[in-house]
């Protein structure tokens, strides 16, 4: 298992588990939202972010993107998850920062409680303008 930067061939690897993510964690929002998104993940969040990917023994299988202190995508390969991809990731960029935050939907229960397992706690409970669904932000302080 190694972790490193992103390299710009593996864009469309890491929209596809964005993606497929994203639709199965977020059953609550429409599939073409998504769809609708994947172009601003290609050509503006992936690039404006600091991206590594995690790599088992074959291929890329997750990413975590971070916007300074924001996390704003932590993704692993439906394939691959519940393998502790996900905390590697987290632990990784937790020993480069002070402090991250993050928000997430309040109805991904499973991501919710992935990151208060890790130490992030809720500071604050909001609404998403984009799918009017209520989000937390998250914080992390190292210490």
């Amino acid at each position: 298992m190694s972790i490193r930067k992103y390299k710009k061939t593996e864009v469309n690897k890491l929209i596809k588990i964005w993606y497929e993510g994203s639709v199965i964690a977020h059953d609550f929002i429409e599939k073409d939202f998504w769809k609708s998104q994947q172009k601003d993940m290609e050509g503006k969040y992936l690039p404006m972010s600091e991206t590594y990917v995690i790599c088992n023994e074959i291929e890329v299988v997750g990413f975590v993107s971070m916007i300074d202190d924001y996390l704003a995508a932590l993704f692993i390969d439906v394939e691959h998850q519940g393998e502790g991809y996900g905390k590697r990731l987290l632990n990784f960029i937790k020993e480069r920062r002070k402090k991250i935050q993050l928000k997430v939907y309040k109805k991904n229960r499973n991501a919710v409680n992935f990151y208060m397992r890790n130490g992030l706690i809720i500071e604050e409970e909001l609404i998403d303008k984009q799918t009017d669904e209520e989000e937390f932000l998250m914080e992390w302080l190292g210490v």
